[in-house]
């Protein structure tokens, strides 16, 4: 038996086709899973229904940061492993975070982190800094926070942390359609709190990061060895780049109120 119990947190919106693999692969070494929804309007409720380990819970959607705190603050458990609703928990992960929880970590040792392996349009992705993008995600209760920029959120550790073996997947797109729409959502949400924290738009950055972008990716962080994925891979995030820096010129110059694929709960905080 576990020496110490282990709550799982996940956030949801409208995850009818990710969430029940996502829990199925966690629950054999969870004690409880705690889902926080932003009232999704699909079947995800209905699915987290016929987990008897789950305790579904909804709270309005404040951003990715305030959405995740919300839900490990929720997990009564000593500790605390958090997943996206697209991750799985391969076997050899959980069996890695079962020997680690079984060694009864020192005091100083507040998380764990892995590897996360993405799969995108049917390939895993080994290049283009998408691996093996080590993150810490199983932490003690009370010793980490999430941080960072919405949508792009951090775990950040209270003490010191370890390395665990086994990969976590991740099934970031439906398809490039779907990334193409995550770009442009993501890019509105990026655009609009760098606003809010005081950024202005300058020009050099619209012109030049974009470039810098690719070059990194596809050079830098040997994108080409992902062949055709990887050309595909560092064309999107050039292209994020620039949509930031041309979003944040329409919000910082032309006066936009905020960009138009935001819902009413995102809002200009300066003016």
């Amino acid at each position: 038996m576990m020496t110490m119990n282990l709550s799982v947190a996940i956030i949801t919106f409208n995850e009818e086709n990710n969430i029940q693999a996502c829990i199925e692969s966690v629950q054999d070494v969870a004690d409880e899973i705690v889902v926080v929804d932003s009232f999704s309007t699909d079947r995800t409720e209905e699915i987290c229904g016929g987990f008897p380990k789950v305790s579904f819970h909804k709270n309005p959607f404040d951003g990715h940061v305030q959405q995740k705190n919300v839900a490990i603050e929720k997990c009564g458990g000593d500790w605390i492993l958090s997943v996206d609703a697209d991750e799985r928990v391969t076997p050899e992960l959980r069996d890695s975070i079962m020997e680690f929880l079984r060694s009864s970590p020192s005091k100083e040792i507040a998380g764990a982190k892995f590897p996360r392996l993405t799969i995108h349009m049917n390939r895993e992705i080994r290049h283009c800094g998408w691996y093996p993008n080590a993150r810490y995600r199983l932490f003690r209760r009370g010793r980490a926070h999430w941080g960072g920029e919405n949508p792009h959120d951090k775990l950040l550790l209270d003490g010191s942390g370890v390395m665990l073996k086994g990969d976590l997947l991740h099934y970031s797109f439906d398809d490039l359609a779907h990334q193409v729409q995550t770009i442009n959502s993501f890019s509105s949400i990026a655009a609009l709190t760098r606003f809010n924290k005081g950024r202005c738009f300058r020009l050099w950055r619209l012109l030049f990061k974009p470039v810098s972008k690719f070059v990194e990716i596809y050079l830098v962080k040997r994108g080409f060895l992902d062949g055709l994925h990887g050309v595909i891979i560092a064309v999107s995030s050039s292209y994020s780049s620039f949509l930031k820096e041309a979003k944040l010129f329409e919000l910082d110059q032309v006066g936009a109120d905020k960009p138009s694929n935001l819902p009413d709960r995102y809002r200009k905080l300066r003016k």
